[in-house]
This record gives structure tokens, sequence and C-alpha cells, in this order.
């Protein structure tokens, strides 16, 4: 096992990583941009170092600063969380180049799956079913007008190099496809710096069910079942849960099967994610595959009692994995909620500023991975999520009521938050039903009626510090008495 071990992000995933890795024996190096040197992950490190850039972001990117601590901190291995610079195939080879174990996939597994055309190639050959669409990208008006010609509107403009929702345009009619067209490409190339982009036949309000599999370096592999992640908003997951209300488990183990030999077909290594589109006939196409943890990993790990981060660290020390296919057992139902950081009352704008105060929830099946603490600074410069809520429940009724108890008993002041929207759509009849699909919160979700609450949201807020405000003077009033009524007992004291 390893002594020591390098976590190459920052917020509440390197936190996840720093607790695995302790519960293993292992200690751990933060690297920190400077705006987050007070930052609670860089304090729960055992060792922390500064890396420079202009801006934060880079800094974290910045893959031979990241190489270079981790030879000068003598860690064995580097784990990169999920963004940044997770999957990047050329980190992977930095730090095989350097001697240091990089907790993840080969570069090849890496490079094989980062190519959205490339990877819809390899699932063909090796028999996983894909959503009609191109195997290569467009390189031209005449190619791009006949190919959506052929598949048939609606369509899917995706960027081959993309992930998260960017780059991705829905297209119903050959007038408008030049000017998304151009707008996938622009997207693609500041997101991505590649500006490919292929074509695929849109599944119009499909569910969104990805599976986790696991596999290490002697050749076995492992599948822990699905997440459905279907509530999304601009292709941003929001919500996720485990398991999902349309499988069963023959359907189960039959997605599973099928993530195995994707993950087989890239000779991929450690925790990975496949992920399907799923239509209303209960058919399923590969979408992509994620070759790192993800966000949502919490849900699947709630109900298998699994640790899927040691499960990465050991794999990447060279262990085998203990256990088989039929001792992972799916016990209860896991929800998990993103706590983002932004204005659901005003387009999801992105809220920034000083934490003011901060009560976590807590409780029987509460589990709260969080990034921040009181008096953290939110920036513009990272994502805005700073922490996740997941409940457990022994089914999906219970977890669906802790889960809306535990957002109402989640207090941050200082910045807004999503989570009176994410109550909004919990307590929603069509979700609390299990009949939702991706497009909930377009033809579902009447964001009209939302908009009402944030006047009742902004009177109690106001209430509340109002009465922290009072309790506050009270509280300095009766010290400052105490303290005039100690002075004058020491006067008495003094000149009897």
């Amino acid at each position: 096992m390893f002594k020591r071990i390098l976590i190459a992000n920052r917020g509440e995933i390197a936190i996840r990583v720093m607790r695995a890795a302790k519960e293993l024996g292992i200690e751990t190096v933060a690297v920190y941009h400077s705006v987050d040197k007070e930052a609670p992950f860089v304090h729960f490190a055992d060792f922390a170092y500064e890396v420079y850039s202009d801006t934060p972001k880079s800094a974290y990117l910045d893959i031979q600063q990241i190489i270079d601590v981790a030879r000068r901190s003598n860690s064995e291995a580097i784990h990169p969380g999920y963004g940044f610079l997770s999957e990047r195939e050329a980190f992977s080879q930095a730090c095989l180049d350097a001697n240091i174990k990089f907790i993840g996939p080969y570069p090849k597994s890496i490079e094989m799956m980062g190519s959205k055309t490339k990877a819809r190639e390899i699932m063909f050959e090796a028999g996983v079913p894909i959503v009609p669409g191109t195997k290569e990208k467009i390189n031209d008006y005449d190619q791009l007008h006949k190919t959506a010609s052929e598949i048939g509107y609606p369509i899917l403009l995706k960027a081959a190099a993309g992930g998260g929702g960017k780059g991705m345009r829905k297209v119903y009619s050959s007038e408008d496809l030049i000017e998304n067209f151009e707008s996938a490409k622009r997207e693609a190339l500041k997101s991505f710096v590649d500006d490919s982009i292929y074509i695929e036949k849109l599944i119009e309000n499909p569910k969104h069910i990805e599976i986790q599999i696991i596999a290490d370096e002697h050749g076995n592999y492992l599948h822990f079942g699905e997440r459905d992640c279907s509530i999304q908003r601009r292709h941003q997951k929001l919500i996720e849960e485990c398991p999902s209300t349309v499988l069963d488990d023959e359907l189960r183990q039959k997605m599973g099967q099928v993530a195995i030999n994707a993950a087989k077909a890239c000779n991929y290594v450690n925790a990975g994610t496949v992920e399907f589109l799923f239509d209303k006939n209960k058919n399923f196409y590969f979408l992509e595959m994620n070759t790192r943890i993800q966000v949502e990993h919490p849900v699947t790990e709630r109900v298998t009692r699994a640790d899927l981060v040691k499960e990465q660290i050991k794999i990447a020390a060279g262990e085998k994995l203990k256990i088989t296919q039929q001792d992972i057992k799916w016990i209860g139902h896991s929800i998990e909620c993103r706590i983002n950081a932004e204005d659901p009352f005003n387009n999801f704008l992105p809220s920034t500023g000083k934490i003011t105060y901060l009560r976590e929830p807590g409780g029987k099946g509460v589990r709260i991975d969080s990034g921040i603490e009181q008096g953290s600074t939110i920036s513009i410069h990272f994502d805005p999520m700073v922490a996740k809520l997941i409940t457990l429940g022994v089914n999906r009724e219970e977890a669906l009521d802790r889960m809306i108890q535990a957002l109402k008993n989640y207090k941050i002041f200082g910045i807004k938050t999503v989570i009176p929207f994410l109550i909004a759509v919990l307590e929603h009849p069509e979700f609390r039903n299990g009949n939702f699909d991706t497009g909930f919160l377009e033809s579902k979700f009447n964001f009209e009626e939302f908009s009402k609450i944030e006047k009742e949201i902004e009177q109690t807020i106001a209430a509340i510090a109002a009465y922290s405000y009072r309790k506050v003077n009270q509280t300095v009033r009766k010290e400052n008495q105490n303290q005039k009524n100690n002075l004058s007992k020491w006067k008495m004291r003094k000149f009897i």
C-alpha cells in the first residue's frame, strides 16, 4: 500500500479522497492556489503545497507543477478526483513517465474514451448498443445536411471531445442546422480546445442511466449497478439516485454486463462509469464513458455499502478485487442533491461571497460531502457546487422524505443556493411517483409557480436574521452587565 498520495483537486472531492486515504493509513498531500489558502481541504491534508498561476483554475491544470510537487513531497501516487485533469490522457501519461502511480485508468483508455466519435466506433465493434449517428466528425456543410437528413430530425449536435452538455445543441429542422452547428463548434472550441462536432439521433425524453464499474489490474471486472441521473438542467445533473425506478434485477444485470463489455473493449482499469440513454421501451444506448470517479458516486456507496474511493486506491496499489459480482447487493434507496451556489430565482446565476452562517443537517441516513465551512469564500473561479447532500432510506419514499427534511434544515447564509429549487423538485408529484426523464424540468416543472415562493423565503430569512441580531445584542448586553457587576464586586472586595 502507498505511504503518501497527492490529491490533484480541491473542494469536497479533495476532502472525500483524503478521508478514504487516511482510513487506509495513507498520508495526504494537497495542492492549492492562493485563493484557496484557507479552504477546508488545505487544512484537512497532512501536507499542503501552493501552486502558482495567473488564474486560479489554471493552477489546478498545470501538469508539470503538480508532478513537481508530487516529487518534492515524496508522493507515490496521485488521485485526480473529477474535473480538472481527471480525464486528461497527458496527465496520466505524465504520472507514468515520472514513475508516480495515477489512481485511475491507463493513458490509452482515457484517449480511447475521450473522443466521443472514437468511443462510438469502439463500442459499436464491441457489440454495445449505440444511438444512431456518425462515427466521425462533421467537416463541412454538405456533409452536415446530408448526414442530418439521413439520420432524420430531430438530431443532436455534440462536441467530440466534450462532456457536461458543452458543445451540445438540439436541432429540429434543417432551417436551424447551420446556426446551431456553428454555435456548438464555438462552444466546443472554447471548452475543449477542439471544435469537432458529430451527430446523433435525438432520443426524445429518455432517462439518463449510468452503470458504475470497477476493474483491477489482474483482469477482474465488477459492476455496482445503476444510477438515475435524469434530473438535469442544461445537461447538468442536479439530482441522482440509486437504484432507478425503471430497472428490475434482470435488466440491471444485463446493462451491467454491457458496461463491463464496454470497459473491457478499452482495457479499462480502476473506477469508471458507462452512461446510457434509456427510452420508454426499455431500450438503452451507449452515451459515453467517464474515465474517473463521478460526482454522484455516494449514492452507489450507500446502497451497496462499498467505498469506491478506497477501492480506487487499493487497485492502483496493485491489489486484486476481494469481492465477486455475487457479493454485491443493492439494499435500500439513496438520493443525492448537488448544493450549488446559484440563484434559482435569477436564472441560476452563480452566487459568490462569504458564508456568514452554516448549519448542516444530520441524523439517521444523512451524509454530507462538503468543501465549505462557516467563513468560507465562494469565488467566481470554480464550479458552483459547494457540497453534496446524500440520504439513504429503506425505500425510495423514506430516502425522499429524509432528503426533503435535510434540505429544509440546511442553512447557508451569505450566498444563494439551489436548495429551495431542489425541495420544489423533490416535492413535485411526478417526481415522487418516479414519472420523470431528462425533459422533466422543461415539460413538467412550473418555474412560474416556483418563483412565487421567493418572497416567502426572503421573509423567512429576514425574520431569522432579525431574531439572530436580537439574540446577539441581548448576549452582548448581558455580557457587558456581567462585566460591570464583576467589576463592582472587585471594587467592593478591594476597599472593604
